[in-house]
């Protein structure tokens, strides 16, 4: 009987499982099932705010040539006693040997205020719907309010204020920018914002937000007229609702091959996957992350489908890549567990390798390479 692995999402994580499994089980039928019929380059959406174009690759290209079925739609529901999924787009479920989960990460938009004034760059919709606004808001000159000193809120900080000089850019986070980076890392990170014009005010915890201000814990408001919300993420609650077993995140509780603690058919990677290091420290969400859980639950589902054992997912991280505008940037390298070391590159040298870096994400994530005829 020819199995069937049906995969819900479409990004690095999701891709790359379905074109792994597709090279490595060239009998099986393998469904992708995602909401858009094209590949988004999700680490570029910071760009695609600030105004600038971004390519779309169309996942009937990518996946044509790897026999891989495409279904455009979101799925509503899955059924794991029927081992069946409800797409919006279709009139009949769609039924499942090997499920994988690759669904993402969404913004959390839970703190007060959030979801009804400040915009995200969570998705390509969000990020467009920001690009507007920006432009508009740059002819005014008006003030631009970026929450979160991670990784999303700096790129986002830094691209708007590079492409709009006359637009005042503040970022506002509860602990300094780049926490997580080394103290070199740090510093540079400070004097772009300089150089750029970007206002940083650090231990501000934003509480709530508003059509014109935002809130912080000690009582005092600041004035804007944009806020654009980048800290924290979280998950769709599609596995929580499915009875999944998820941790206090929602994100799917898997083993040390990505499999569901819960249901041995279901696989879960990228963001939302609680997939850790063999000591139990949990991976970052990134797509740093996402492309080799997505490649390796490829490999998995292959080997125990001709009956082989899997070996135990071995993860390790070698650096961060930070943009900070077109031309300048921070590599920072860091130890296995993701702990930063105190060596960086910067500059337009670290634009150029992140610039590479996400490009070769991109190829990797889309390749079709030699897949045996279906």
């Amino acid at each position: 009987m020819t199995q069937h692995i049906v995969v819900i999402g479409a990004g690095y994580s999701g891709l790359a499982a379905a074109l792994r499994a597709a090279r490595r089980l060239p009998d099986a039928r393998i469904t992708l099932i995602n909401p858009r019929a094209y590949f988004v380059e999700r680490v570029r959406l910071h760009q695609l705010a600030a105004g600038q174009r971004l390519r779309r690759y169309p996942l009937s290209d990518i996946l044509g040539t790897a026999g891989i079925e495409l279904v455009v739609g979101s799925v509503r529901t899955i059924d794991t006693e029927r081992r069946e999924v409800t797409v919006d787009s279709l009139d009949t479920p769609v039924p499942y040997d090997t499920l994988v989960y690759a669904l993402g990460s969404v913004a959390d938009t839970s703190t007060p205020g959030v979801a009804e004034h400040a915009a995200t760059v969570a998705g390509p919709a969000e990020a467009q719907a920001l690009r507007d606004k920006v432009a508009t808001m740059a002819r005014q000159e008006g003030t631009l309010t970026v929450v979160g000193g991670g990784l999303t809120g700096i790129e986002t900080a830094a691209e708007v204020a590079e492409t709009y000089p006359g637009l005042g850019v503040r970022l506002v986070t509860d602990t300094e920018p780049g926490a997580g980076l080394s103290e070199r890392g740090r510093a540079h990170l400070r004097r772009v914002f300089d150089r750029l014009g970007v206002e940083v005010r650090t231990d501000a915890k934003v509480v709530e937000v508003h059509s014109d201000a935002v809130e912080l814990a000690d009582g005092n408001t600041m004035t804007t007229d944009l806020v654009v919300w980048a800290t924290g993420f979280g998950v769709p609650d599609l596995a929580a609702r499915s009875g999944i077993t998820v941790d206090s995140a929602g994100r799917i509780v898997v083993d040390d091959t990505l499999r569901s603690v819960s249901h041995p058919d279901v696989y879960a990677v990228g963001d939302s996957a609680a997939a850790h290091h063999p000591d139990g420290s949990p991976l970052r969400m990134a797509c740093a992350t996402a492309l080799p859980l997505g490649r390796y639950a490829g490999d998995v589902i292959a080997a125990r489908a001709h009956g082989r054992s899997p070996r135990p997912l071995r993860f390790r991280y070698f650096f961060q890549c930070l943009s900070l505008g077109r031309d300048d940037g921070v590599i920072q390298f860091v130890d296995a567990h993701d702990r930063p070391r105190e060596r960086v590159l910067t500059g337009r040298l670290a634009a150029r390798v992140k610039e590479a870096v996400v490009r070769g994400a991109t190829f990797t994530a889309r390749r079709s390479g030699l897949y045996p005829s279906r």
